[in-house]
């Protein structure tokens, strides 16, 4: 019955209808504000919970090293756009993370913790200076702890997911997630 609330959850989570994650913001920025952040930005939201689910199905001995891979390098990257330098192809990066992590997932692609650690770094520069360049310099700190406590907590849902549905009917949750993740990624780029 977990596993079906789990499911249920997550589907919910993935059907919300996509937010603004990137054009502005009001001027109150805050702790709470970067810890809602993740959750109102579907490519967000989608990305992290992905990484998440590829670290539980691809090793078990991964399934923090990912996470914590993203983690940090999301926060240099927020504190590299931050000091002003432009990293370029921020959205389209954005969106290919979302097409590679969820291939990855519907896959089920096993990879060593290293190989996967910097996949999952590499896109999470692109995620950091997203947020880097949003936010305004005097909250930034505050701000950026509260997208990291959020995006950390969406990575726990991820493996969650992951390990709870493990056993159902060949991972399929799984790869509807990550079917669903890719095909979100595939829209961004259009739109």
């Amino acid at each position: 019955m977990s596993r079906l609330i789990v499911c249920a959850a997550a589907a919910l989570a993935l059907a919300a209808g996509p937010a603004a994650a990137h054009p502005g913001h009001d001027a109150a920025f805050s702790l709470v504000d970067g810890a809602l952040h993740p959750f109102f930005g579907l490519d967000h939201l989608a990305a992290m919970i992905a990484v998440g689910l590829w670290s539980a199905v691809a090793s078990e001995r991964a399934d923090w090293r990912w996470p914590l891979a993203f983690v940090a390098m999301m926060a240099l990257g927020a504190l590299l756009a931050r000091t002003g330098l432009v990293i370029p192809l921020v959205e389209p990066m954005i969106a290919g993370s979302l097409v590679v992590l969820g291939l990855a997932v519907m896959a089920l692609i096993r990879a060593p913790a290293a190989i996967g650690a910097v996949v999952v770094a590499f896109f999470a520069l692109f995620h950091g200076a997203a947020h880097g360049a949003e936010a305004p310099a005097a909250a930034f700190p505050a701000y950026l702890a509260g997208v990291l406590a959020a995006t950390a907590l969406l990575h726990a849902a991820g493996i969650a997911i992951g390990r709870l549905t493990s056993g159902v009917a060949a991972g399929l949750p799984v790869r509807a997630l990550g079917g669903a993740t890719a095909a979100l990624g595939l829209v961004l780029f259009v739109v």
